[in-house]
């Protein structure tokens, strides 16, 4: 790779780095070419983007960006490295989890979700149990519904009971 190609790629991948607000690091070596075309499927049906990336160059990539503080994951950048984007929090971690029922990879080597690091595959529970926006804005409008549902309920009790004793009379 020339001096120009590692230039271009840093490039590339600081825009990547720039525009993400979900970035995950795993570690996928020793996965055979079935099972990486397998886990490349699964990204793509969940959302998520994956490459494979020099450590190096990642992390000159993630050192120029200014707005972002990806320091906590420089530890992480050893060994084979895969990089996955996404724009819901948990999917990332929704594919390393199903895919590491039939496998011991890919293991997660580090997270970056909206200003925050996770570093470690113990934290991948955690990572899974994430909800997304969506998924937070639905529950809080269930909570909301609750209240209304159980008065609503107790009005159609209370008129069919009346209409029940009316009926028996």
């Amino acid at each position: 790779m020339t001096k120009q190609d590692k230039a271009n790629m840093i490039d590339e991948l600081q825009a990547v780095l720039a525009e993400a607000k979900i970035i995950y690091l795993a570690d996928i070596e020793g996965l055979n070419a079935v099972n990486t075309t397998e886990l490349r499927r699964a990204c793509y049906k969940s959302n998520v983007t994956l490459r494979v990336v020099k450590n190096t160059l990642l992390k000159k990539a993630m050192e120029k960006i200014e707005d972002k503080n990806f320091e906590d994951l420089y530890g992480s950048l050893k060994g084979n490295t895969a990089l996955m984007t996404a724009e819901v929090g948990n999917a990332p971690a929704k594919v390393i989890d199903t895919f590491r029922k039939k496998s011991e990879k890919p293991v997660l080597k580090g997270a970056w979700i909206e200003d925050n690091t996770f570093v470690g595959d113990d934290k991948l529970p955690q990572l899974v149990a994430l909800k997304s926006r969506e998924e937070l804005i639905a529950d809080i409008v269930m909570l909301l519904q609750s209240p209304i549902k159980t008065v609503v309920s107790q009005l159609e009790n209370k008129d069919s009971a009346k209409e029940e004793g009316a009926s028996e009379e």
